[in-house]
């Protein structure tokens, strides 16, 4: 069976991200036959159709060319004022313009962070009616959402709880399951 490449994705910018940790969790938790290359989102400028038109910028590109080249997608999202990041959603919004959209038929994963005891549920809620309305196939099933983050990843950002570690894995083969089907 062929190697199913996820590209990882967080929402978060911070350095000490638990989104970002989660992700890196998640590295260490893939099966064989797959892997994970994590893109940041940093260098992504705002959206503006202006600039799009003229071409994409080099950041916007790779980003474009990572999603498109990767047999899935796992993204992080921590969950501000409800919602998930403008981050994300600024990187979705140049993901999803013409000639080609690269989410439209890829498997996606989602998955979050948060210091509160709700995780990251609203945030997840709207994602995935973004990614839908993208074309993309997302997971289904139980959702990761890490509530109390601070009980759970250690002080140099490691999970560290194994009930959140074995959701994580069975949410990974979910999705490298999806990814393999949609082929």
């Amino acid at each position: 069976m062929a190697m199913t490449t996820i590209l990882a994705i967080s929402g978060s910018l911070r350095r000490q991200s638990t989104n970002t940790a989660l992700l890196r969790a998640a590295g260490q938790l893939l099966p064989a036959g797959a892997s994970l290359i994590l893109h940041g989102l940093a260098d992504i400028p705002m959206y503006d159709d202006d600039v799009r038109q003229q071409g994409y910028p080099a950041p916007v590109e790779a980003l474009r060319r990572a999603v498109a080249a990767a047999d899935a997608v796992l993204i992080a999202t921590p969950e501000y004022n409800r919602s998930f990041s403008g981050v994300l959603k600024n990187a979705l919004d140049w993901v999803s313009r013409p000639p080609a959209a690269p989410l439209a038929g890829k498997a996606v994963g989602v998955v979050g962070v948060s210091p509160g005891a709700l995780g990251t549920g609203v945030a997840h809620y709207q994602l995935k009616h973004v990614l839908t309305a993208m074309g993309a196939f997302v997971v289904p099933g139980a959702e990761v959402m890490v509530g109390h983050s601070a009980q759970k990843f250690d002080t140099e950002g490691r999970l560290t709880d194994e009930a959140t570690q074995k959701f994580l894995a069975a949410h990974l083969e979910r999705l490298i399951d999806l990814a393999r089907r949609l082929r």
